[in-house]
């Protein structure tokens, strides 16, 4: 069994509250931004004061950095847990699945006015097991492409949005676009919502959906990253940083918010970075060959079982996500329920977005969006895959051979499952 495997073993365990009078909770999260923050305190304090009897004091601990799932699970397993994580979607399968979360359904069903039928279908997949929910996928964003409209007006391109009127807008003619950008301009045309490089799954997992693509079968034992729909991605991805320029290749650096890329995959929340100094706009993900595919980001949270109160903590979650408090975290977080999705909810989340941005590129993708993939054992996939890779981001890279030795050096970990 790999490293860490043993280590989420480690941290499954028993549950059952320890103490009989009020608690302190505690939830460890990735963000140390001040204003995510207040509004976690705001709700904790509302949840203390309501409940006294029950809680004494409710914290949020930022564990920041790459390493925040290795932090996590060495909290956990030391004998340290917390009552609540941040969790997000690439992670998911393998803490639902590896027993380290407590069941939220019974909380979430016995809470009063918490409106289960209001939760979006299928954003709670990769937070569920034997129809039971493990975690709750608090922040459910929408994966969009913001659009520098002055760059490629400069480089006598059409607006994007005059291709979506003629329904043209696909991942080819975005690339066509980018692609003359970055000849006529010297300025990137297009990026992924990360380095490609440095994290493929984060970069790439809401693109080649577009191609039917995906890196392992459905129950994923099975490696299909050598699959024809994924062989195909690579080529055309290479393509585009290799040959026509439109991506940055390896060690390359520009910067969407500060004018310097035509086109950027991101969330909505990447707004907050976006001023008047260059006319923008914010657009639904273009179409691949195998159709228009939304994706959803997601950041979610959980009950640690081995925590010392996962039945006290699983009550604050109720309340700290119910429909009220679900409007209050929309300032930053796309809600997973329909009744919360709407303009003048998230316009609270993303002001600089125009009405029309957030109904076409957030609400009307949310409710049919799908779920970035994740793996049950993503922590021992993702290194293996990044270094296979690295052969690939040459010019004279082949994806074929590149993507059938990724499989063959993944096999073990799936095939395990």
């Amino acid at each position: 069994m790999a490293a860490g495997s043993l280590v989420l073993a480690a941290c499954s365990g028993s549950e059952g509250d320890s103490s009989a009078g009020p608690v302190d909770l505690r939830m460890v999260m990735w963000s140390a931004n001040d204003a995510h923050h207040e509004v976690f305190n705001q709700i904790g304090a509302a949840y203390v004061e309501e409940n006294p009897d029950v809680v004494s004091s409710i914290s949020f601990e930022p564990l920041t950095g790459s390493s925040y799932v290795n932090a996590l699970t060495t909290q956990i397993a030391g004998g340290d847990a917390p009552d609540l994580a941040w969790i997000s979607e690439a992670n998911a399968a393998q803490f639902v699945q590896s027993g380290v979360l407590h069941n939220l359904s019974p909380a979430f069903e016995s809470s009063e006015g918490y409106a289960v039928d209001d939760l979006l279908d299928g954003a709670f997949d990769v937070w569920s097991q034997d129809e039971n929910i493990y975690g709750y996928p608090f922040s459910n964003s929408p994966f969009g492409i913001f659009v520098n409209r002055d760059l490629v007006s400069a480089a006598g391109e059409p607006d994007p949005r005059e291709l979506m009127a003629d329904e043209e807008w696909t991942w080819d003619s975005l690339m066509a676009v980018a692609a003359q950008v970055a000849q006529e301009e010297g300025q990137a045309g297009f990026e992924p919502s990360a380095s490609p490089y440095a994290g493929w799954n984060d970069a790439l997992g809401a693109m080649w959906l577009s191609w039917g693509a995906s890196p392992w079968s459905a129950d994923g034992t099975e490696c299909t990253m050598n699959s024809p729909e994924m062989v195909e991605f690579f080529d055309w991805f290479h393509h585009h940083v290799f040959e026509t320029g439109a991506v940055p290749g390896p060690g390359e650096e520009f910067d969407f918010a500060s004018g310097q890329v035509a086109f950027k995959l991101a969330q909505l929340s990447s707004s907050g970075a976006l001023d008047d100094s260059f006319e923008w706009d914010f657009l639904p993900l273009p179409a691949g060959p195998a159709g228009s595919v939304p994706v959803v980001g997601q950041g979610g949270v959980g009950v640690v079982a081995r925590g010392e109160n996962p039945e006290i903590a699983a009550d604050f979650l109720a309340y700290f996500t119910n429909p009220q408090n679900s409007e209050l975290l929309a300032q930053f977080f796309p809600p997973p329920r329909s009744s919360v999705l709407t303009v003048e909810t998230l316009s609270a989340a993303a002001p600089s977005l125009t009405e029309q941005q957030i109904e076409e590129t957030v609400i009307a993708q949310s409710v049919d969006a799908v779920t970035k993939v994740g793996h049950v054992r993503m922590s021992e996939l993702a290194d293996p895959v990044r270094v296979g890779l690295d052969s690939l981001w040459t010019a004279d890279g082949d994806a074929q051979s590149v993507l059938d030795q990724v499989c063959e050096d993944i096999a073990p970990v799936l095939e395990s499952e």
